[in-house]
């Protein structure tokens, strides 16, 4: 079997391509979406809407004896010639951040695109989701871009990360060695009220610190990892000859015996082996995808999830 280890140079393929991550949105709407858990805690059987003094304005109604003045409609005051009281909603609304492996070791595809083409198809299709869930979406880069965008409400969260994911990817700057360890104790930095957590990376960066970490992260936010990989990363590899390209030097890998066939995976696929091993020791919910597939299922799957799988 003769065929290149890469991916075609077409759009959506080695690079983002920021129409297909828009068009996901159409795909969301006619998705069925888990019946969502409040982080406020509830009595009785019935859910209520609660009103304090949160920062979200709910409704205004007619002054009540007891109710605090500081909290006086002034305008619809005004305009009704009778006192009323602003009652302000209790948030509810979960966040979503999103964080995404950009290595350089995501710039790599044998099967229909990279994996980091892949990254941000899943990237992409979760904040859709998220916001159709009516929760705030953030996205947070690492290895190659290390940018943080802060959650949003509404379409222009997941507008907001679609357009940070192509720009990125157009913009490749040089990727450092991030440890994983070192990501996860700087997505606890940042959470800021976040409610779930999406890591998706193709484990390349994975080291035995992350274990306290992964741990640490999941009591803090319903934590979900998305592995991405290649078929080359995870199958034996067919015999035959394979040219290989990188930086514009190309050699031929020749594939014959049972142990050649081995060969292969075992080395590409390390890092999504200890990835694997990491979340299984740990309990992190995890889900593997190949570049070939949609992400759809495995992105719902994890988004879904309560707690730890």
């Amino acid at each position: 079997m003769n065929a290149p280890l890469r991916s075609s140079d077409g759009d959506g393929a080695a690079h983002v391509s920021l129409a297909e991550l828009l068009a996901l949105r159409a795909r969301v709407g006619k998705a069925s979406l888990p019946q969502q858990a409040s982080r406020a805690s509830r009595s009785g059987q019935q859910s209520s809407r609660l009103y304090g003094r949160g920062m979200d304005y709910a409704e205004s109604r007619v002054y009540q004896g007891g109710d605090d003045v500081r909290r006086l409609d002034w305008r619809l005051t005004a305009r009704s010639g009778k006192l009323h009281t602003k009652l302000f909603q209790e948030e509810r609304e979960g966040r979503l951040l999103i964080v995404v492996d950009g290595h350089a070791s995501m710039r790599f595809g044998t099967r229909v695109r990279f994996k980091s083409v892949q990254a941000a198809r899943a990237a992409a299709w979760a904040a859709w989701y998220a916001i159709k869930a009516g929760e705030r979406v953030g996205l947070m880069g690492f290895g190659a871009h290390d940018e943080l965008l802060a959650p949003r409400a509404g379409p222009r969260g997941a507008l907001a990360a679609c357009g940070a994911l192509a720009d990125w990817d157009a913009n490749d700057a040089a990727s450092g060695a991030e440890p994983l360890s070192q990501v996860l104790q700087n997505v606890g930095r940042v959470l800021r009220g976040a409610s779930r957590v999406l890591l998706i990376t193709d484990g390349a960066c994975s080291d035995e610190a992350s274990r306290r970490h992964l741990v640490e992260l999941a009591r803090q936010a319903r934590l979900g990892v998305l592995a991405v990989v290649d078929p080359l990363e995870t199958a034996l590899t067919p015999t035959g000859r394979y040219p290989l390209e990188h930086d514009g030097e190309r050699i031929e890998w020749i594939v014959g015996s049972e142990r050649q066939q081995q060969a292969l995976p075992q080395l590409l696929g390390a890092g999504h082996a200890r990835l694997l091993a990491l979340t299984k020791a740990t309990g992190v919910a995890c889900r593997t995808v190949d570049t070939t597939e949609d992400p759809f299922d495995a992105v719902a799957a994890l988004l879904g999830l309560r707690g730890r799988a």
